[in-house]
């Protein structure tokens, strides 16, 4: 059966595990004077500040002012933190309103994720790898989307994955303003392209591709409608 939409405001829940169930270890647990959930908010406070390749299990102890050992008595490793706190950036996708577009609503929900991404450096990097196993929820709102729209289940899948690696993929290259290369020696193509790269800003650029992606995905719907009639 189909993702429904009718819950508008989709809390994602941590992701399945030993945290899960009816483990010991859940949120609001203590250990001492310690919780999993300042365990994750302060590996978001890690990430937000020094980006995602800063944070490890002895940089996070050292942020809540602990042992080293004392994390573990909540999370094995660094990827069982991982999964917690990518659901916790995640937290409070809301699904947008039924009435709009499809294009509209899937654009109101592309633009949730990213100003997440944009907040937490490097998180975009995990959630390429761990989105279909860990935020199945959100998956299924991005989904729903495309199923309204009309797209088949195989196109439903390739439309999906595509928004996947634009958004999850971007953060991996750059969400900051791009900057201009040495002029000396540059192509006459790529002199006159880059020339006013000081009035482009990582949003321009991220507009544009989400633009074109919305854009292309209605091409592929309408070809899609055309070769089924």
């Amino acid at each position: 059966m189909r993702h429904t939409m009718a819950d508008k405001s989709v809390i994602l829940g941590r992701p399945s595990g030993r945290n899960a169930g009816t483990d010991s270890r859940t949120s609001g647990s203590t250990h001492g004077n310690l919780s999993e959930q300042e365990i994750v908010e302060a590996a978001l406070r890690v990430i937000h500040q020094d980006g995602l390749d800063k944070l490890s299990m002895r940089r996070l102890s050292r942020e809540l002012g602990v042992s080293a050992m004392a994390p573990y008595y909540y999370v094995s490793d660094k990827d069982e933190l991982l999964n917690l706190v990518a659901g916790a950036a995640l937290g409070g996708i809301t699904a947008p309103e039924p009435g709009p577009p499809w294009t509209e609503r899937l654009r109101i929900l592309i633009d949730q994720i990213d100003q997440r991404l944009s907040t937490y450096p490097g998180l975009g990097e995990v959630l390429l790898e761990k989105m279909l196993r860990s935020q199945r929820d959100l998956v299924a709102l991005v989904m729903d989307i495309l199923f309204d729209a009309g797209f088949t289940d195989r196109n439903v899948f390739c439309a999906y994955s595509t928004i996947h690696t634009y958004l999850y993929g971007r953060s991996s290259v750059s969400t900051q303003d791009p900057t201009a290369p040495e002029r000396t020696g540059l192509p006459e193509v790529v002199a006159r392209a880059t020339a006013h790269l000081d009035q482009v800003h990582g949003r321009d650029v991220y507009r544009f591709g989400v633009d074109t992606l919305i854009a292309g995905l209605q091409v592929q719907l309408d070809r899609q409608n055309r070769s089924t009639t």
